[in-house]
């Protein structure tokens, strides 16, 4: 495993971070695709015999069980030597009550100490605002951000999926003398989803900010030909995977582009997806779900392969512009 420095931040992250939505204490607490705990622990094992630091999760995955599972099976580890993150704005509860979502200083205060409860932590390397809160100035979620950060309960703060003029306003508060600037961007980017390209990955990288993209798999779609993409607890459950626009505008053609070059090199459709991630400028460290460690491998061993500019090429030029996904 190679490690990178997420944006500005010096912080060393793995290459490939696990991306924690899957993991859960019982299988079927919220998604049909969701592990037990047995299972979210030899996950969370593998990753690290595999050299990855960086975790993610967020409040909201498997109604908390995610943080208590992550922070379960990193209990044995030391501390200093992973990067966590997660996250704060969608409701932690199937129960929930009306400051239980949202980025309020209220919501925000009592959301993180109850993820650091979760969690078994005192602090959060990175903690990020899940979505864009409407009815929240962005100024009253920066300050209280920032707080945080002095109370040393989060070190860093990031943001994921929103408008990119909303991030330049989030951006803009968090410069303000005194302010902890947002410092990555976790946001919606592979090979069938590039509308990311056209505003937010520039201000980006003018910006020197981290971005960690979810769902580079494009929730499995790029991972096995376009015909079984069903074939899958997930494939067949996820309502997200049927409502995002991965088939549209070239999305198939892509697709059977990804399986031919997988079968010239002798890799995994997956495995080209992650490599077409890591090629790009923009990129620091994509978020990889997965429920079998079988998968988990596969996915590490994408750092070692390399495209060539006709590669890279080959696969893009089918995309054309499909409608905004994965803001909501």
């Amino acid at each position: 495993m190679e490690y990178t420095t997420l944006g500005g931040t010096g912080m060393s992250v793995s290459e490939i971070g696990l991306g924690c939505n899957t993991l859960g204490l019982d299988s079927s607490e919220r998604w049909d695709w969701t592990v037990d705990e047995a299972r979210s622990r030899a996950i969370v094992d593998r990753a690290i015999d595999l050299g990855i630091n960086f975790f993610d999760t967020a409040n909201s995955y498997s109604w908390g069980d995610s943080e208590r599972v992550l922070g379960y099976a990193l209990g044995e580890y030391d501390r200093d030597e992973l990067v966590v993150a997660t996250k704060v704005y969608n409701d932690a509860s199937a129960d929930p009550h009306p400051n239980s979502s949202g980025l309020s200083r209220k919501t925000i205060e009592q959301e993180l100490a109850n993820s650091l409860d979760r969690l078994d932590m005192d602090h959060v390397d990175l903690y990020q605002i899940h979505r864009w809160d409407d009815d929240t100035p962005i100024e009253v979620t920066v300050r209280a951000l920032t707080d945080a950060v002095r109370r040393g309960d989060a070190t860093y703060v990031g943001a994921s999926s929103m408008w990119a003029y909303q991030f330049a306003s989030a951006l803009d508060a968090g410069r303000a003398p005194g302010l902890e600037p947002f410092a990555t961007m976790q946001n919606h980017y592979n090979l069938v989803y590039r509308e990311e390209e056209r505003e937010m990955l520039p201000l980006c990288l003018d910006d020197d900010v981290g971005v960690i993209p979810w769902a580079p798999l494009a929730g499995g779609f790029l991972a096995r030909p376009h015909e079984e993409i069903h074939s899958t607890t997930r494939g067949e459950t996820s309502s997200s995977l049927r409502r995002r626009p991965y088939r549209e505008n070239g999305g198939i053609e892509i697709n059977e582009r990804v399986e031919e070059l997988a079968g010239e090199k002798g890799v995994s459709m997956a495995q080209i997806a992650i490599a077409w991630l890591l090629h790009k400028e923009w990129v620091d460290v994509p978020i990889v779900g997965a429920t079998r460690i079988e998968h988990l491998e596969d996915i590490v061993e994408a750092t070692e392969i390399s495209l060539s500019e006709g590669d890279l090429a080959y696969l893009e030029e089918p995309y054309e512009p499909v409608r905004i996904s994965g803001h909501e």
